[in-house]
């Protein structure tokens, strides 16, 4: 018989919760496994590309906590991105990506960690006052407005891609496997 616990996984969906316990369980559980693959290296590791591809896990913890932002600050909200990417050049689509590479480990972990703790924020907060069916900010060309709900799964579906890619990097820089992080841990 195993002798886990719920506090030795806490980033499991629940077994058995609402729909809303469920996309959120998703969601969480998708940004642990990323943030495991991507955790603990150094600058040469978070600069690792494989084959011909320039991604990398440094790049991808930038352009995360900059998704963060998007769907929390811009689209939900009706607010600015905020720094870095307020002041990133506007021409340069893939800045979040390449721009990394000058960010030290500690700076990458810190700008992705503060962008999922201040969306954990708001997304609380936002389900205690309305659930995820009430609209956001952001609106199609005819004018119908998305609601919180598409835009958690959107998130969720950004975090499915690049969990995926931080799985083959990770597995490049120190042979690093695994669905989920182990028991108890944390960034």
């Amino acid at each position: 018989m195993s002798t886990d616990t719920v506090t030795d996984y806490p980033w499991e969906p629940p077994v058995a919760g609402t729909e809303t316990e469920h996309i959120v369980g998703a969601l969480d559980r998708l940004r642990t496994t990323f943030r495991w693959k991507a955790g603990g290296l150094d600058a040469a590791g978070l600069a690792t590309t494989i084959g011909a591809s320039t991604l990398t896990l440094g790049g991808l913890l930038k352009h995360l906590a900059q998704c963060e932002a998007g769907i929390f600050n811009s689209k939900f909200r009706g607010l600015p991105l905020g720094e870095p990417w307020d002041s990133a050049p506007g021409d340069d689509e893939d800045w979040d990506f390449h721009s990394a590479a000058a960010d030290s480990p500690e700076q990458l972990y810190a700008l992705y960690d503060d962008a999922v703790a201040r969306s954990h924020e708001v997304l609380a907060a936002a389900i205690a006052d309305g659930g995820l069916q009430q609209p956001a900010y952001v609106s199609w060309p005819d004018g119908r407005h998305a609601n919180l709900c598409r835009l958690v799964c959107d998130l969720v579906e950004e975090y499915g891609r690049h969990t995926g890619h931080a799985d083959l990097l990770r597995e490049a820089v120190d042979g690093l496997v695994g669905e989920d992080p182990p028991a108890r841990w944390t960034p």
